[in-house]
């Protein structure tokens, strides 16, 4: 047997917060994201365009599906930068979007991350960070699919859009500041 330390097989966890742009610039600055890609998750239509999703009438939430490194990047500072990045006290809401679409939600990808990730929202009501109930949802991933392509790193490409220079930019530059030692040195 070897004394040395294996690294750690990336993990995946899916993350809806409301518009899966704010999410997705969000996490892609910070070390140890290995790959971000918005999608479509828990929902019943097989494999929904944006424009159904946007009906709210599919059940799916605009997610992100996160690859990340561990060994840089740990599951509960991942969920840290969730809960700070979006209002999990809100139902089907985040800001002006509202619907089903922009809930708030923790889909999960085997039985071990759906414990660490039930007993850290566990943990942060038994301290009762927030003024109101959590309500987000934490299940496994069900029925995923990826968002057509132009959804993909949106707020790069269009940081001067009005929804991106309103409402993703104060996020970002809230991530900037309260997440700083998190950031890639390319950030």
């Amino acid at each position: 047997m070897s004394d040395f330390n294996l690294p750690a097989l990336p993990q995946r966890i899916t993350l809806a917060g409301g518009c899966f742009w704010c999410l997705d610039a969000a996490y892609r600055p910070l070390r140890g994201v290995l790959r971000v890609e918005c999608g479509y998750s828990n929902g019943t239509t097989l494999r929904p365009s944006y424009r159904e999703v946007c009906t709210g009438q599919t059940g799916h939430a605009e997610v992100i599906r996160l690859d990340f490194d561990p060994d840089v990047l740990s599951l509960d500072t991942v969920l840290e930068v969730f809960f700070a990045m979006h209002d999990p006290t809100t139902l089907n809401r985040q800001g002006n979007d509202v619907g089903t679409q922009y809930r708030s939600g923790i889909y999960t990808h085997d039985a071990a991350q759906l414990a660490a990730v039930r007993a850290y929202v566990q943990g942060l009501r038994d301290q009762a960070l927030f003024t109101d109930p959590i309500m987000t949802e934490i299940a496994p991933e069900a029925n995923y699919s990826p968002a057509e392509s132009e959804h993909q790193d949106y707020f790069t490409h269009h940081p001067y859009q009005g929804y991106c220079a309103a409402v993703i930019a104060p996020k970002v530059d809230k991530l900037r500041r309260q997440y700083a030692a998190l950031l890639r040195k390319d950030a």
